[in-house]
């Protein structure tokens, strides 16, 4: 009897069977200890008494002359942040941070401004102990370079998707290992694409591999079933956090974060309403879900929370780096419409993707921008089918045609990208979890009134790998580049090597960017320049 071909699973599918089958670390100092502080350490009347910063530093949202610091204590403390452009602290300034207090699990930020631009600068956060203030932390270091305001060589890197499918910490292959790889390219900052943590995904003990060995993984109870509480929600950041990797990765990259949909749940959209027969979850309102998962997400991310005075909460924002680079990182989930089989002919709410409000706002700033190159993160990519189910789509395309559903919303923003003459803007995004270069060609599309331009897709970071999707041949898109092999099973370990993350280095003397994709290893699979327009 012939024997079938293995059914082929996408990400997405894999979730959904999945999911009907009902499937304290002392952080080092990662600047060199046997530094001499600017300061005597305070007096320790009582170890007891001493809080502790138990998952290390981190720094995000850089941009200018500013940066945020962000830290866990682990009891109610007052965070201190000093910084010196001066390794061993000489000529230090001491800054009074906020309060670390239960309500936001004793994590606190603070935001460095007026920095020197075009600086290294060296940082340590201490913590306070608030009926004591003789009493404080052991400081812990991190490191950073602040942007030029004149033009100079950039070098970042971006991927997404971290601790899915059941693919946790497992000491034994060296934890998560992509992490410490690109650590080591020493990248100016870090865009993570979103699926920062999967609230949805319970971490195993052990995972049985296809050659009978075991993958076995750290766990702890927040990690060890789907995420319904805020305080399970928590647990899935710290859960990363535990990984020595990614705090040494922290200490000394600064991060820029956005979300996507398994920081809550997988493809969720407001307003949902989880299946009665989804045992997992005894909380079925995808809106309460949201609320913790977002709330989790601003704590545990190095975030700035005044993006919008208005709006404290928003994710959507910008930044500059010097002349040369704008970031503009979206919210592709805030906003949207419920999934759909999105063949609607004409805009409306059930359209939305960005929403009008984001929308209106990237428009504007990229019409704003004076930067030489215009990066768009988007967590999701352009033009690769995204199933949520057998009917409906869960991102932007839907299958060949004609821009319908939440197209137009995508079709309205390239149009407006042309006709304004906006220049050299490159998307990047990760999601599907394997690695791809895509042009979009008019020639090639369906709706043609665009401008021809790039996508680079990575991940996953320490997750399965899936893919590759269908791509939807409404703007065109041809695949540059594939970085998994053909008729790969379906969510293959991290130890089988298949983890990618992109680089991009824009050269200040003739503004090429270089855009490359890597595997973990680092070794370079995929490279290609991009000169700016003219």
């Amino acid at each position: 009897m012939e024997s079938k071909p293995p059914v082929k699973l996408n990400r997405r599918q894999f979730l959904l069977a999945s999911a009907a089958t009902g499937g304290g670390i002392i952080a080092s100092n990662f600047v060199s200890q046997s530094r001499v502080f600017g300061q005597a350490p305070a007096i320790i009347t009582s170890e007891k008494m001493r809080p502790t910063i138990p998952y290390g530093v981190a720094c995000g949202d850089i941009s200018g002359n500013s940066a945020i610091i962000w830290s866990k204590s682990d009891r109610p403390s007052r965070m201190i942040v000093e910084y010196s452009t001066s390794e061993s602290f000489r000529r230090v300034r001491r800054l009074i941070g906020p309060v670390a207090l239960k309500d936001s699990d004793f994590t606190a930020r603070l935001s460095l401004d007026t920095l020197p631009q075009g600086e290294q600068i060296f940082y340590r956060v201490i913590f306070q102990n608030l009926a004591d203030k003789k009493i404080s932390s052991a400081p812990v270091t991190g490191t950073f370079r602040t942007p030029s305001r004149y033009r100079q060589d950039i070098f970042f890197a971006w991927g997404g998707d971290t601790a899915g499918q059941g693919w946790g910490i497992n000491p034994e292959f060296g934890g998560m290992k992509i992490y410490e790889t690109m650590r080591k390219m020493k990248p100016d900052f870090f865009i993570h694409s979103g699926d920062n943590i999967y609230a949805d995904g319970p971490i195993p003990s052990q995972v049985t591999l296809d050659d009978g060995t075991i993958w076995n993984n750290l766990t702890t109870a927040e990690k060890s079933k789907v995420a319904e509480t805020l305080d399970e929600f928590r647990g899935n950041y710290i859960y990363n956090l535990m990984d020595e990797n990614i705090r040494r990765f922290n200490a000394e990259v600064p991060i820029l974060s956005q979300w996507d949909d398994h920081e809550v749940t997988n493809n969720w959209y407001p307003g949902e309403i989880l299946p009665i027969n989804d045992t997992r979850y005894q909380e079925k309102d995808v809106s309460v879900l949201a609320a913790r998962g977002r709330q989790a997400f601003l704590e545990y991310m190095p975030i700035r929370f005044n993006g919008d005075p208005k709006d404290t909460t928003r994710i959507y924002r910008s930044f500059n780096y010097g002349p040369l680079l704008d970031i503009f990182m979206l919210d592709e989930r805030t906003y949207r419409g419920k999934n759909t089989p999105n063949r609607q002919t004409v805009q409306s709410e059930d359209t939305e993707f960005l929403g009008s409000k984001q929308i209106r706002w990237l428009k504007k700033q990229l019409q704003q921008s004076k930067a030489k190159w215009k990066v768009i993160a988007s967590d999701m990519p352009l033009g690769l089918v995204v199933r949520d189910g057998s009917t409906d789509f869960e991102a932007w395309a839907n299958g060949d045609g004609p821009a319908l559903g939440r197209e137009l919303e995508l079709a309205d923003l390239l149009r407006f990208i042309k006709r304004n003459h906006i220049k050299n803007v490159v998307w990047l995004t990760a999601d599907v979890h394997y690695a791809a270069a895509h042009y979009y060609d008019p020639a090639k599309a369906v709706f043609t009134d665009f401008k021809p331009f790039w996508e680079f897709v990575a991940g996953p970071l320490n997750a399965g790998t899936f893919g590759p999707n269908t791509l939807d041949n409404t703007f065109g898109p041809q695949v540059k580049f594939l970085s998994i092999p053909p008729g790969m099973k379906a969510n293959r370990p991290p130890s089988e090597g298949l983890q990618f993350f992109g680089t991009v280095k824009i050269n200040s003397y003739t503004t090429v960017m270089t855009v490359e994709l890597h595997n973990l290893k680092g070794e370079t699979l995929y490279s290609i320049d991009l000169p700016p327009e003219k």
